[in-house]
């Protein structure tokens, strides 16, 4: 697949190198040409000096027969311009922009462009790890009422299935992260220590479901 990627700072580098890696083409588009050399030698992506939202620029980037497109700049309102003309006039479904403003990155997300918020989400990290007993949402669909979260597990849970945690808590068990790999389980998995448990549940049974994960399964509800 084509991709193009507005920003070409450490994470718009970042992204560029990891997508050719994986044997995607790749356009990276910054107004600095002195930007590029964070690319390396090896990029063998095309590197195009402009703006962003600029059609002739895009077009030069190859935007029209892209599958995707991510805005990743250092300015909130030029990736959230940037985004749109890829969306509703080069019909790229698949785009996505980094905003650094949370509240503006609700108000996107309901208007169906997805977004990373950077300050909510290093926020969110930073909670999960100083809070583990927590459930802070790793996402959340545009209408706010289903979110995907790791959740805190008592060793109560270890030796059980996931069907038996799901049926006691509630949520639907996404994936788990198990030895630095994440596994798709089956209803038979069974938990065990160090894994970390992801989770699909709705945004209003957040304290619920915490209570049901720390009080194990021979609890009464």
């Amino acid at each position: 697949m084509h991709i193009v990627i507005m920003g070409c700072g450490r994470v718009g580098a970042t992204l560029a190198q990891n997508l050719e890696e994986r044997g995607h083409s790749v356009a990276v588009i910054d107004r600095d040409a002195t930007a590029f050399r964070r690319l390396g030698s090896r990029f063998g992506g095309r590197r195009v000096t402009g703006l962003g939202f600029d059609r002739d620029t895009l077009n030069e980037a190859g935007l029209q027969d892209a599958g995707a497109f991510a805005a990743v700049s250092s300015g909130d309102n030029s990736n959230i311009i940037a985004a749109r003309v890829a969306r509703e006039v080069f019909g790229v479904e698949n785009v996505t922009a980094r905003i650094y403003d949370s509240r503006r990155a609700e108000v996107y997300e309901r208007l169906g462009i997805p977004t990373v918020a950077t300050v909510r989400w290093t926020a969110d990290q930073m909670l999960r790890r100083l809070l583990p007993a927590g459930a802070e949402p790793l996402w959340r669909d545009p209408s706010g009422g289903v979110q995907l979260s790791e959740v805190h597990v008592t060793a109560a849970w270890l030796g059980h299935t996931v069907s038996a945690f799901q049926e006691r808590t509630g949520v639907r068990v996404a994936f788990l992260t198990r030895m630095g790999e994440a596994i798709l389980p089956t209803a038979r998995t069974v938990l065990q220590e160090g894994d970390l448990v992801h989770v699909m549940m709705y945004s209003d049974r957040v304290a619920e479901v915490e209570a049901a994960c720390l009080l194990g399964p021979e609890e009464p509800r």
